[in-house]
């Protein structure tokens, strides 16, 4: 093990055998973030110190820095006079004066809940965390400003080649986004766990619900559906690093989230209402209906979903992998599920991406979900998507 390497260690060490300093220690040992000034090259460093000494372990490079109205809060303000939307939603809306609303979320990334050390990539693993998080705030509509990082890491992810990779990952979502990190902590865990804190902002009003939906809105998806799904198999059997599956793995290690879109539909005032699929639509969708108090039919021969070629079944050796359910129950593909009353339509062929978009169904009056199939069979659409306390998640 290097200097740096038993730097490390020598923190956990003491970290974990002591939780809070001594009454006269002379230092405390600790790993830590800090931003630096902005015409600092590196300006979100994570630094080690113990016994006098100091050592940057990594740096995430941010990006160009933008002029953002920055709402003051007004003195002596109420809960209820800034708090426009709390729980139950992708995300929090608060209106601390009447000029822009911000919106606010914040999203867990787990070890062995949500990615694998050995499966996924410390770049992927940077890039997918902080997708997770800023994809509720494009949900609302609004466009993503700021984050806040929070780190718990493991032995292995402290190295500095794991942690500089993961770092590198983040700041390249980072850049994709135009979100600037501006804080975080740091702390020592037996598995590595992320926690992302992302803020946006929006037009006073404008923000997108999941609770607007009507009977007779049409449902609308970007992108295809499954594509994360079918990468996760992928994954899961060893085959993430195969070079001829190179195309087919990007939507599960580097999904991409449709910013323009969102905040098109929100400026708009087009969509009745709107969230991400991060669950599989038969959840998601489920959840959208419930904020909105309605049922929806989904048209199976409309769905977008992902092409699977034969060769893939093959290499994968799962040969009846079905795309459609795939689209219907496969998770994190993050696209935008949205509604739009049938008068309006016409006016998404103006929307960024206009061609990705599908229309897969209408809301009705009931209370369930209904698949109708390609041979017209109505079936109930249970909610099959990612659910961490499942026994078969």
């Amino acid at each position: 093990m290097n200097d740096e390497g038993q730097l490390v260690a020598r923190i956990i060490r003491a970290l974990s055998a002591r939780t809070t300093p001594l009454p006269h220690a002379p230092e405390k040992p600790s790993i830590r973030t800090e931003i630096l000034p902005r015409n600092s090259p590196h300006a979100f460093h994570l630094h080690s110190t113990m016994a006098g000494q100091h050592k940057v372990l990594a740096s995430l490079p941010l990006p160009k820095q933008r002029t953002a109205h920055r709402p003051q809060g007004r003195s002596g303000a109420s809960k209820s006079s800034i708090l426009r939307l709390a729980v139950g939603d992708d995300a929090a809306i608060l209106a601390p004066n009447g000029k822009l609303e911000w919106v606010l979320t914040c999203d867990a990334f787990l070890e062995n809940v949500h990615f694998l050390l050995k499966t996924h990539p410390p770049d992927s693993v940077g890039y997918k965390s902080l997708v997770r998080a800023t994809s509720d705030v494009v949900a609302m509509g609004a466009t993503p400003r700021f984050f806040l990082l929070t780190l718990g890491l493991s032995v292995k992810t402290t190295r500095k080649k794991w942690l500089n990779n993961f770092l590198r990952g983040m700041a390249r979502a980072a850049r994709e986004f135009g979100i600037t990190v501006v804080g975080g902590d740091t702390t020592k865990s037996d598995r590595l766990f992320i926690s992302i804190t992302a803020i946006g902002e929006i037009q006073p009003g404008r923000a997108l619900t999941r609770s607007g939906a009507r009977a007779g809105d049409l449902i609308y998806v970007s992108g295809k559906l499954g594509r994360a799904q079918l990468g996760l198999e992928a994954a899961l059997r060893g085959q993430g690093n195969d070079p001829s599956l190179r195309a087919l793995m990007q939507p599960h290690f580097y999904p991409k989230i449709r910013v323009d879109l969102g905040a098109w539909l929100a400026e708009q005032r087009l969509a009745s209402s709107m969230m991400d699929i991060s669950d599989g639509l038969s959840t998601d969708l489920g959840r959208l209906c419930a904020a909105s108090h309605t049922g929806a039919e989904i048209w199976a021969d409309q769905m977008p979903v992902a092409s699977v070629p034969e060769k893939i079944l093959r290499k994968l050796g799962e040969p009846r992998l079905d795309p459609l359910r795939l689209a219907l129950h496969g998770g994190e593909d993050y696209e935008l599920l949205f509604t739009v009353p049938s008068q309006r339509v016409k006016k998404l062929r103006d929307a960024p991406g206009f061609p990705l978009l599908s229309c897969i169904g209408r809301i009705t009056d009931g209370r369930t979900l209904v698949l109708i199939t390609n041979d017209g069979l109505k079936l109930r659409l249970e909610p099959r998507g990612w659910d961490p306390f499942r026994k078969d998640s």
